[in-house]
């Protein structure tokens, strides 16, 4: 078998909602504007994300309880051990943080992932994000550059699969093999003409790799 990787975003294709949401609907309700700033093009990702995730002022033991109750596509820890059982190494690439998708992923009992994101960490009761412009996946505006990961997966396995949902995940879905698109991800690709396969869940999902054989029936 074909050596492969399946790659997924985190905020809106794992979980059901982003964590920026999450912050703004109950610490800091001035994001809205914020986030029609973002929208409009007037601020970059990673400005955006770090000043609202530095405006949550909370302890850090409450910081995580919401962490864990953000809902996620129930069937994603089933499908993570069924993808990995069928030979393939999980990769989860998000431009948000770190710091909450390994609460998340150690709640659910999801091991043998690796996290490629912003490093995140808790200091002075918000969250905090290290981003190094000297790293090779760099990216000014994303703090992680999705495309260059997936470029560089692709030096290592045969097939790289890819599942995301929003405007960062349409970059990388140009150098996948096969791209899982949710919600608007759709639209931004099929405008760009970059093929994929329309999804709502990762049980869809699934049953894809199944028909393409990346996936035993069993």
């Amino acid at each position: 078998m074909k050596k492969w990787a399946f790659v997924s975003d985190f905020d809106g294709t794992i979980s059901n909602k982003d964590f920026y949401w999450v912050v703004i609907e109950k610490y800091y309700p001035e994001g809205e504007e914020l986030f029609k700033k973002w929208k409009a093009g007037h601020m970059k990702d990673i400005d955006f994300l770090s000043t609202v995730f530095s405006s949550i002022d909370q302890d850090e033991e409450k910081i995580i309880d919401d962490i864990l109750n953000i809902p996620i596509d129930d069937h994603v820890p089933a499908f993570i051990r069924k993808v990995q059982q069928n030979g393939a190494d999980v990769y989860v690439l998000s431009a948000g943080t770190d710091y909450y998708i390994y609460h998340i992923l150690k709640k659910y009992g999801v091991e043998d992932v690796t996290v490629l994101s912003n490093e995140g960490y808790y200091e002075n009761k918000n969250i905090h994000m290290n981003i190094d412009p000297e790293h090779r996946h760099y990216s000014e505006r994303y703090g992680i550059d999705k495309s260059k990961v997936i470029q560089e997966l692709k030096e290592t396995y045969d097939i790289v699969h890819f599942a995301g949902d929003s405007e960062p995940d349409s970059h990388p879905a140009v150098y996948a093999d096969l791209t899982f698109a949710k919600d608007v991800l759709q639209d931004i690709l099929r405008k760009k003409d970059v093929p994929f396969v329309p999804v709502k869940s990762f049980k869809e999902v699934e049953e894809k790799l199944k028909d393409e054989g990346f996936i035993s029936h069993e």
